[in-house]
């Protein structure tokens, strides 16, 4: 059997249509959404809102780590839209997932990434989509376990959970053959991003449950371009499937 693996798709309906072809099912590790495109500033729904130029100037802000300032900025944007900024967000988030959730293969098993938003998800699944969180699935004979969203930082993005919360969900789904995060397990050449020159925040918890529990491999996304791709710790094969929006292309995993 063969499983295709995505993260990190970020907007892109048109490949994601075909990541399944030629596999039996597909594993999406969440962040399907695109609020910002830090390559392309034109994309997303920050500059759909406010255009390029702001959304350019927006990216510096956050880049150089003047988070204060970016939220400044942005209120100031949001202000000039009326209404509760929520709003405008909630329906720009709706039309992409409703694009989405029209592309995505079937059958396909889900997780929730740190800039999705869990609660409209239920508007947009259609048969064979299913969505598991701090939960299994048997996958090919095999037990797949999910944990969605990731941990807090000074990005505020929109499915981060404290740590306790993350680690129940770790907990919960106990040993399995694989183990689908959307976040690495706090490895730092898992953690940091050559191109954006930071680490992301990674799991403490997940990464003590591959070392008790040995699951043949442990999947994952959110950092774009890692310094390391893969890694092993003891017999669990750890890698970062791609970042989906920037390769088109899934990563495949033969059962």
């Amino acid at each position: 059997m063969r499983v295709h693996v995505v993260s990190d798709v970020h907007g892109r309906a048109d490949a994601l249509a075909r990541a399944a072809d030629g596999a039996d099912a597909l594993v999406c590790l969440g962040d399907l959404l695109l609020f910002i495109d830090y390559a392309d500033h034109s994309q997303g729904i920050f500059a759909d809102l406010f255009g390029a130029e702001r959304a350019t100037e927006y990216v510096r802000m956050r880049a150089a780590g003047l988070m204060e300032e970016s939220r400044q900025m942005s209120a100031a944007l949001w202000a000039t839209l009326g209404g509760d900024p929520r709003e405008h967000i909630e329906r720009a988030a709706r039309e992409q997932y409703a694009r989405l959730f029209a592309a995505m293969p079937t059958p396909a098993y889900l997780t929730y990434g740190n800039v999705d938003v869990p609660a409209l998800w239920g508007d947009y699944l259609r048969d064979g989509h299913h969505v598991l969180d701090g939960q299994t699935a048997e996958i090919g004979g095999l037990t797949f376990g999910f944990v969605g969203g990731g941990l807090r930082t000074r990005y505020r993005t929109p499915y981060e959970i404290d740590d306790e919360e993350y680690a129940a969900k770790v907990e919960a789904v106990g040993a399995v053959d694989v183990l689908c995060c959307h976040i690495p397990p706090a490895v730092p050449g898992l953690l940091y991003d050559v191109v954006a020159r930071r680490f992301e925040r990674g799991s403490e918890a997940t990464l003590a449950a591959i070392e008790r529990t040995q699951p043949r491999y442990a999947l994952f996304g959110h950092v774009h371009q890692p310094l390391a791709a893969r890694t092993r710790i003891g017999r669990t094969e750890c890698v970062n499937v791609g970042h989906f929006r920037g390769r088109g292309r899934p990563f495949a995993l033969d059962l």
